[in-house]
């Protein structure tokens, strides 16, 4: 095994009271692609800030190999004495490195380099600050939350350039797909300690269940133990007890590490207030338009939005996804065409930019609109602090200024404050950011779950798979024109059908270049038909699927053992690793499927 180029072993970081870290550790060896996982306030933003040694820990050991290159993404970028982001940019490279890679990542991050650093908005400067960590390529790369403020097509394009580093990489995001694609092993960190799973994080989310599922029963059986020594305490023979104090003193031992067992941080617990039923049809659009000077943003576009309709708004930066929503819901008029809202709607709206929160209020009276302790939930009056605890709010923040909190606590705050209201019609706009995975996990549960209707915009390609619908997307993803299609399904879907599309449009494209005397045959002639390999195929992939299916149905029952890890570590990363080849395979033959069986039905007419 080679030697770690950066280790922090046993830190310890407290700011009084509880200790944010109490003996976390962090391995990272060349080529590493470490995910770093853990609730919003767990510290894994003050870990990364020390391995970057920017912040000193109050106890451990920090080891950094004397020639490694370590580069931090700052949440906050220092612009002072740059006159553009090319210079700001360029300032990152070191002897040796190539001016050119600041030019290439700023032109992918969507920036020309000669913005005026002083006029960037706050998702610019954070881009700015990519190029410059990514441009040196360094021996480590800090990555916290990259992803924030990126549009799809850059988030992507950002997946293959880490995909592709030699830098060792150890990435905080909360964008499951993302971190899916790039990390090769976890670091959790839960309770001031962290756990390391030499896996992405694709395989994260059951191991961690299997590990609480484990230390539940271990503290089970030491609540047994306890109460099996009490009794013997109680009941044995008084000059055995007096000569036997070594048990009495583990029975000590045990009762100190059973009551102060810190048990893993509650899930948020909400549910949306009911509101009157709105009527079945939501928004009615015609042809609507909207042009800012000689630019089109949305082109004539229809749209009919049904009560119970979850539906996804995407496209690039800058494409018109938040003007198109404010366009359906009635908050911008259109040039021309027309916009219905329909009747009884109760609209609950979750602002990207998070302005309606007040930086001076305290979260008692934002959840209670100034109006004493209680608020109105679901028709019953209830106490904010203890409507604060669903949300994970300690008793002590009510009197909290919101400039205090994190961003993840602002979005869960807000949420908070949406859900107690009555509502019919959810506008979500940018919903995911700065949320953790259990809360980005509750979000969704709520949103695919809710009765009324759903219009979001969203670049987490996860959470549109997990809840919508449909999906609006520009008819031109690289340089939208202000053409929108509605596509059925999630994220996933709309690719397939794009990719659909563009081969028809090629075949036409083609059949157009042949020459007059050799037209294309009619559809359903015998002159086209599928090849002997392509019916071979269309034939048996549904049995090879069945197969694959019956394979990872027998392995999840096996992992479904909540014992497993705890028992035999190595069977479990075994069966977790064949799940993962099957579930590619079977993912694989389903799209060769659908292709074949696509063009046999195009092949017939």
């Amino acid at each position: 095994m080679a030697p770690p180029i950066l280790k922090l072993d046993d830190i310890f970081l407290s700011f009084g009271g509880a200790p944010l870290l109490a003996g976390a550790s962090l391995q990272i060896e060349a080529g590493d692609k470490i995910c770093l996982v853990g609730r919003n306030g767990s510290g894994k933003s003050t870990l990364l800030k020390i391995a970057a040694g920017l912040v000193e820990a109050q106890s451990g050991a920090v080891f950094r190999h004397p020639s490694s290159t370590v580069r931090y993404l700052e949440q906050a970028p220092d612009f002072a004495g740059f006159n553009t982001v090319q210079a700001y940019a360029e300032a990152g490279l070191g002897p040796g490195d190539d001016p050119y890679r600041v030019t290439y990542l700023l032109s992918h991050l969507g920036l020309t380099g000669e913005e005026d650093p002083r006029m960037l908005s706050g998702g610019e400067s954070r881009r700015a600050a990519l190029a410059r960590v990514m441009a040196p390529e360094p021996d480590i790369l800090l990555l916290d939350e990259p992803t924030n403020h990126l549009d799809l097509p850059t988030i992507e394009w950002l997946e293959g350039e880490l995909q592709k580093t030699r830098s060792a990489l150890v990435l905080i995001s909360h964008d499951r797909r993302f971190l899916e694609k790039v990390s090769t092993a976890t670091v959790w960190l839960d309770r001031g300690t962290s756990r390391r799973l030499d896996r992405g994080f694709a395989h994260f989310e059951a191991w961690r269940d299997q590990v609480l599922e484990a230390e539940e029963l271990e503290q089970h059986k030491l609540g047994k133990s306890i109460e099996r020594e009490e009794h013997w305490l109680r009941y044995g023979v008084t000059a055995r007890r007096k000569r036997n104090m070594r048990r009495l003193g583990e029975l000590q031992t045990m009762r100190s590490n059973y009551g102060g067992h810190k048990g893993p941080q509650g899930t948020v617990q909400a549910t949306v207030s009911d509101a009157q039923e709105s009527g079945k049809l939501v928004i009615e659009a015609d042809k609507i338009t909207k042009s800012f000077g000689e630019r089109a943003i949305v082109t004539p576009f229809s749209i009919r939005v049904h009560r119970g309709d979850c539906i996804g708004l995407v496209g690039p930066n800058g494409a018109g996804k938040t003007t198109l929503l404010k366009m359906l819901t009635g908050q911008l008029a259109p040039d021309s065409g027309t916009v219905k809202l329909g009747t009884n709607l109760e609209i609950a709206t979750l602002d990207q930019k998070r302005e309606d929160l007040d930086p001076e209020d305290t979260l008692a009276n934002y959840l209670t609109d100034g109006r004493g302790e209680n608020l109105l939930v679901n028709g019953e009056q209830r106490h904010v602090t203890g409507y604060m605890k669903e949300f994970l709010f300690q008793p002590e923040q009510a009197r909290t200024p919101i400039r205090n909190l994190s961003g993840g606590e602002r979005a869960r705050l807000m949420l908070a404050r949406i859900l107690s209201r009555p509502t019919n019609l959810l506008i979500l706009d940018e919903p995911t950011n700065d949320l953790d995975i259990e809360t980005l996990d509750l979000l969704q549960e709520i949103v695919a779950g809710f009765p009324g209707t759903v219009i979001l915009v969203s670049h987490d390609r996860d959470f549109l798979d997990r809840t919508v619908t449909s999906t609006i997307a520009p008819a031109v993803p690289d340089a939208p024109d202000g053409r929108w299609i509605e596509y059925a399904g999630g994220y996933s879907d709309m690719l397939v059908q794009r990719k659909g599309a563009l081969e028809e449009r090629r075949k036409a494209e083609k059949a157009a270049e042949k020459p007059k005397t050799q037209e294309a045959p009619a559809p359903g002639s015998s002159k086209v038909k599928l090849s002997f390999k392509q019916k071979f195929a269309l034939e048996n992939l549904p049995k090879e699927m069945a197969k694959a299916e019956a394979e990872i149905a027998k392995r999840e029952q096996v992992m479904a053992d909540p014992n497993l890890f705890t028992r035999d570590p190595a069977a479990f990363n075994r069966l977790a690793s064949e799940m993962e080849k099957l579930r590619a395979g079977l993912t694989k033959m389903e799209e060769e499927w659908l292709e074949l069986e696509m063009l046999r039905e195009e092949l017939e007419g």
